[in-house]
């Protein structure tokens, strides 16, 4: 390809400055803070200064847990500082066997491998899993990473379909599956693909109405359950635990070492062998980039051994978002109802969510306001989010806040 020339370059300046230009005058612009030490229920913020924090997926408060803080270091004296390598050439550490083989027994499945990120585990399944004549029904609420990784999945497999279903609406997918059976075109694997916890609304998939339509169509159900693993069933597996259902019922769980399980970074993929295996063999995500850092296994592997040794973490996680729902809407505010520790206060305007949000940032509150393209038009929203590790004095200081906007 040719390089730029003076005239393109130029119209790219124009263009982007006046893209920025727009934000900032709409209200829309989004500054980045810095966080000036550790993340806890409270957190230094840079021309603030120490803040309640209510932003964070740090939802069982392990991010700074001692023993997990520990387990990193001890990693990083242990094996350096990194790979070096992806994983089938020489960046197979033993902390990343011993997390797969936790991740496996407390997602409740035969197997687990991981990743960078839960967006590259998302980026490797569809391209890597699916083939010409195989089907993709996605929610339409899902997260980015699963609508690219299907996206990307159809640009490599030509012959992929995709479709989408109404938010958590099990009669439209059924008629979507009843459709997909009559389809000539569709010869291979039917796979339906869901959020376990819904980032933006908090709200959850009807996994066990999911599962028994999948059984009648003969599909493949894939759960992205990043924000309800730690958070969601009586020990924190996840949404399927909340509902009563064995991992194994789910065929492809995604997750999230970067949230409540440690709160650091990495994703992985838990499933049946077979699934692993294929990852290992095919998937770009892994065969071209650098394996998790050992210092960030070691860190998850500690924080879900925490986790499985204390179930109350979940116990008290569940206590303060109740105690903080209730507050809320009792302070007034439309705070949308669900049992997850995601409670959106529904704002409507993206640059009154913004400012509402810079507002609480002056009174020692962080929380981020979110509206387009995060969320559709009209739905802008402060997302609040509690931790196991919130005290009832910073829930309380927490609606003080809200009160005086």
């Amino acid at each position: 390809m040719p390089a730029p020339t003076p005239t393109t370059a130029r119209a790219f300046d124009a263009r982007t400055d006046a893209t920025l230009a727009t934000l900032r005058e709409t209200g829309q612009f989004k500054d980045l803070q810095t966080i000036e030490g550790p993340m806890g229920p409270t957190v230094n913020v840079r021309g603030y200064g120490e803040c309640l924090c209510f932003c964070s997926n740090n939802y069982l408060g392990l991010a700074n847990h001692p023993e997990v803080v520990e387990a990193g270091i001890k990693g990083l004296k242990e094996f350096g500082a990194g790979t070096a390598s992806v994983r089938f050439i020489c960046g197979t550490f033993t902390p990343h066997e011993r997390l797969e083989q936790r991740i496996a027994e407390f997602m409740g499945t035969e197997s687990s491998y991981s990743f960078v990120s839960c967006w590259n585990a998302n980026e490797a399944i569809f391209p890597t899993l699916c083939e010409d004549g195989d089907l993709v029904l996605s929610d339409e609420l899902n997260h980015a990473s699963i609508i690219d990784g299907v996206r990307l999945g159809s640009v490599i497999r030509k012959g992929l379909l995709k479709g989408v279903y109404k938010h958590n609406d099990l009669a439209d997918l059924r008629a979507k599956l009843e459709k997909a059976r009559d389809n000539p075109a569709v010869t291979g694997v039917v796979w339906v693909v869901t959020d376990g916890v819904f980032s933006m609304e908090g709200d959850i998939a009807d996994l066990p109405g999911i599962r028994a339509l999948c059984d009648d169509f003969g599909a493949m159900l894939i759960v992205d359950d990043s924000h309800g693993a730690g958070v969601m069933g009586a020990t924190g597996r996840g949404t399927h635990e909340h509902q009563g259902l064995e991992g194994s019922r789910i065929d492809v769980f995604t997750g999230t070492l970067g949230k409540a399980l440690g709160g650091g970074a990495g994703g992985f993929v838990a499933g049946a062998r077979r699934v692993t295996d294929l990852l290992v063999q095919r998937a770009r995500p892994t065969l071209f980039s650098n394996a998790l850092p050992v210092t960030v296994a070691c860190s998850a592997d500690k924080a879900i051994e925490v986790l499985m040794r204390e179930p109350q973490l979940v116990q008290r996680l569940r206590g303060n978002v109740a105690y903080a729902r209730k507050s809320i809407r009792d302070a007034g505010f439309d705070v949308l109802d669900s049992p997850t520790a995601i409670c959106p206060i529904i704002v409507h305007d993206t640059a009154k969510a913004i400012a509402m949000s810079k507002r609480l940032l002056e009174l020692g509150v962080y929380v981020i306001g979110f509206g387009f393209p995060v969320v559709p038009e009209g739905h802008a929203r402060l997302r609040v989010q509690i931790s196991a590790a919130h005290t009832r004095e910073h829930l309380d200081g927490l609606v003080t806040a809200l009160k005086k906007l």
